[in-house]
């Protein structure tokens, strides 16, 4: 294909795949899945966006699926986008925090899903750790 703008020629692009993963709070905990899949482990609940969908669609999507909870986004919290992040392929992760009554089931991608309070966080695969890590310091700070 010809291209006006490139020389003649239509240059392929390697873009990183968006994905969204989801801080839920219940009462004074976060809802955490062990992984079904490589990288095996625990993990904050999310996944890839799809085409078509927004982001926060796509959050409360993969919360639903991953959990079983219905899920209320709080707010858009940060982008996570280096791409060592995911050893499969480049992503970059919008993370929001919702909030969520019940209890959590592991469903689709996920083992099983449980409630954790921040001082008995399992290993996290992924960068998971510092995420959460930058969001219990947010929540220190007010």
């Amino acid at each position: 294909m010809n291209c006006p703008h490139c020389n003649g020629q239509i240059k392929e692009f390697k873009n990183p795949t968006p994905t969204v993963d989801i801080i839920v709070e219940i009462g004074d905990g976060i809802v955490l899945i062990e992984r079904k899949y490589p990288p095996f482990g625990w993990a904050i609940p999310g996944g890839f966006v799809d085409y078509g969908e927004s982001y926060e669609a796509a959050a409360v999507r993969e919360a639903k699926e991953e959990t079983g909870l219905d899920v209320q986004l709080k707010r858009q919290f940060h982008t996570y986008s280096d791409p060592s992040r995911d050893a499969r392929q480049h992503t970059a992760s919008t993370v929001f925090i919702a909030t969520a009554n019940g209890i959590p089931v592991g469903r689709d991608d996920a083992i099983q899903a449980k409630i954790f309070l921040k001082q008995n966080l399992p290993v996290l695969v992924f960068d998971h750790a510092k995420i959460l890590a930058d969001y219990y310091k947010g929540r220190e700070k007010g």
